[in-house]
């Protein structure tokens, strides 16, 4: 592949074992585990593919990209979704480390946060673009960014400020998508809304239960002066008393025939479906009322938590497409899941700017790699899974050689075990 060259090497047997690591190493996906299991690789050819060398890492992630569209590509159906995550490292070496929040352990702690954009069409899934989130603090640091190759153009951005750039990175590539998805850390940031709106993007965004919102829009303006000192008014205020009201008062306010039973997604194990509620407020912003928008509220069947969402689709979007868009962020999960627990995604020994950005760029490879495999066995087996997938991996690479034969009897297997676990749910469930 040409993107795996410098000006003066080639580096695609590096690439193609540390690929093979990532797919098949069962313990943690670290580079001495990769050098242990993949025949004729050591570690320190690893660790200069991954850390040193200047092969063309941004040209294979839009080489990913121009993939997966011609594999799960869809401008109605397709959608980009944005989030985050946190690696819990020691000390202060890694590039961007700091106490932060993390959410894989659900607090603050030591650590580095990726900021990722991922595909979505049905339950498809993977990661497609990923920032490296630097503090502020290591933004202006001289010594720390010269220490861990952080580059010199580089100026600190926050996380939406990065979510924002990929996404129109995305647009600016034509990547089909029929909406963005994100959480509550970027639904609840009005500027980023507006910038989505302005580029004509369709979102539809987490909020949190206690935003406030107008149901119908109050009168704004600039109020008369009082008296006849001072200064005479001249910022916009709300001029009546009607008074915002926090989203999740609305609830008991809905009366019944406001609420849909909608269909969500098919899980591996039963159909999903929801209460679901939407109607037209106006945000408060800056105290005043924003853009009207819809007001998304949802309750999983079976579950107790009542979700918030935003989103700035057309008026005459249907009910069934909302719940859709509504629950569709669950893959971005899901995918970053996936990264981590099949790809060695938080498994990394490298503390250099480069190094982190080339092993998620390698880790995005193998993602797509194992999609394209569960596409290629479909027809076979409809209820594999990417899990499934990388658990073949793990029998048929080590050999040298595995016939067709082979490889449908494990899809088989992993068919049948994945259909016995629905039925059984499905019969509990009567």
């Amino acid at each position: 592949m040409p993107r795996f060259k410098t000006k003066t090497h080639k580096v695609i047997e590096q690439s193609k074992k540390y690929l093979s690591g990532c797919l098949t190493v069962q313990k943690r996906g670290t580079m001495t585990e990769i050098a242990k299991t993949v025949p004729n690789c050591n570690n320190q050819s690893l660790q200069h593919f991954i850390s040193d060398s200047l092969w063309d890492e941004q040209g294979l992630i839009y080489d990913i990209q121009d993939r997966l569209i011609e594999l799960i590509g869809d401008k109605e159906n397709g959608s980009l979704q944005l989030d985050e995550s946190g690696f819990p490292k020691q000390g202060n070496s890694s590039a961007g480390v700091q106490r932060q929040y993390c959410g894989r352990l659900g607090k603050k702690e030591n650590c580095q946060v990726g900021v990722f954009l991922g595909y979505v069409n049905d339950n498809k899934r993977t990661l497609i673009d990923k920032r490296l989130y630097i503090p502020e603090d290591w933004a202006g640091d001289i010594k720390l960014r010269k220490k861990c190759g952080i580059p010199e153009d580089l100026v600190f951005e926050t996380k939406a400020e990065l979510g924002l750039e990929m996404i129109l990175d995305a647009k600016r590539r034509y990547i089909p998508f029929g909406w963005i998805g994100m959480d509550s850390f970027y639904g609840q940031q009005a500027w980023f809304l507006a910038e989505l709106e302005k580029e004509r993007i369709v979102y539809i965004a987490d909020i949190p239960c206690d935003t406030r919102v107008w149901l119908n829009k109050p009168d704004v303006g600039i109020p008369q002066k009082n008296g006849i000192r001072g200064r005479n008014p001249t910022v916009e205020k709300v001029l009546d008393n009607n008074n915002p009201i926090r989203v999740d008062k609305l609830v008991n306010e809905l009366d019944s025939s406001q609420w849909h039973r909608v269909f969500l997604r098919d899980s591996e194990r039963k159909e999903m479906w929801c209460r679901l509620a939407y109607l037209r407020v106006f945000p408060v912003k800056d105290k005043l009322p924003g853009e009207e928008c819809w007001l998304i509220i949802r309750r999983n069947e079976g579950e107790t938590e009542t979700k918030y969402q935003f989103s700035n689709t057309p008026t005459d979007t249907s009910i069934d497409r909302i719940g859709k868009m509504s629950c569709s962020r669950y893959w971005i999960e899901r995918a970053i899941e996936d990264a981590k627990g099949e790809v060695g995604l938080a498994d990394y020994e490298v503390r250099g700017y480069i190094g982190w950005n080339h092993h998620v760029a390698m880790v995005f490879m193998a993602m797509l790699f194992l999609l394209e495999m569960q596409g290629k066995w479909k027809s076979k087996a409809p209820l594999l899974t990417i899990c499934d997938v990388r658990e073949i991996f793990e029998v048929i690479m080590p050999k040298r050689k595995v016939t067709d034969k082979e490889i449908l009897k494990l899809i088989k297997k992993k068919h049948k075990a994945r259909y016995s676990a629905k039925l059984s749910h499905h019969i509990r469930g009567r």
